[in-house]
């Protein structure tokens, strides 16, 4: 029998467990800042998906399933029994739906930036993203990333954390940041959601083009239990550009 595989990860802080799930072409080093106040109150535990920072991949082409049997290896592994989780972006699909597979294990869930129910143009938009990194390459395709994920105020002021956040994405393996690119466009979650039976926070920025607030408020409407909660002026990229309200936000609901 193989040994299940388990993702590089880090444990800190005391008190009930809270996983933390990336998104796409990112690692375990994006929650940094926010785990600096959520250790005080959480035993956080943060990994890189697998193909991600410190987490090999033995075939690029893996699943939505291949990430949520991860998440309970991992789980599994630390002998945890119960939790609460967190994601960011696909790791915000990928907390839910792992509370549907095991309900049992969730206490509550925290979905950021996250999207469902995409209508065709938002397909369209999405994959023709996919097409244009395939066809001119990820490097060249930055930019338009760039500006998705940032404001245009943090680009020119923290422009070294742009930089590290895009790192990131170079230093993925190009067959796996297209991969969990097409995971993260080719899922909808939008019929699971009335299925959620744990309490929800969902947090999005108001000028997120691809998780807009008009697609959160249809969200939070089909979760019986959800909040929702629109943080003013911010892109994609709130994990690293507001992260003392972002991590406020999560205490007071986990809490």
């Amino acid at each position: 029998m193989s040994k299940k595989f388990i993702c590089d990860f880090k444990v800190s802080g005391k008190g009930i467990p809270l996983f933390l799930i990336h998104g796409i072409g990112s690692n375990k080093k994006t929650w940094k800042e926010l785990i600096i106040s959520l250790s005080k109150f959480f035993t956080v535990i943060s990994y890189d998906l697998r193909g991600h920072g410190n987490s090999y991949v033995s075939k690029s082409n893996f699943k939505m399933n291949d990430l949520i049997q991860d998440l309970e290896n991992l789980r599994n592994h630390l002998k945890i029994k119960h939790g609460y989780f967190a994601g960011h972006s696909l790791g915000g699909m990928i907390a839910p739906i792992y509370s549907l597979k095991f309900p049992k294990r969730v206490l509550k869930i925290g979905m950021l930036s996250t999207v469902a129910g995409r209508t065709i143009e938002d397909k369209k938009k999405i994959n023709n993203v996919i097409n244009q990194m395939e066809k001119n390459g990820i490097k060249n395709s930055l930019e338009k990333l760039t500006n998705r994920w940032f404001t245009d105020r943090f680009i020119k002021n923290k422009n070294y954390l742009v930089k590290k956040r895009l790192l990131q994405v170079l230093n993925t393996d190009p067959k796996v940041f297209l991969n969990v690119f097409k995971i993260y466009a080719n899922t909808e979650m939008f019929p699971l959601l009335k299925k959620i039976n744990h309490q929800t926070i969902l947090i999005t920025g108001e000028n997120d083009l691809g998780c807009s607030p008009k697609h959160n408020i249809k969200m939070a409407k089909q979760i019986k239990d959800s909040q929702l909660v629109i943080l003013p002026k911010l892109k994609h990229s709130i994990l690293i550009e507001s992260p003392e309200k972002v991590s406020k936000l999560m205490i007071d609901f986990f809490k």
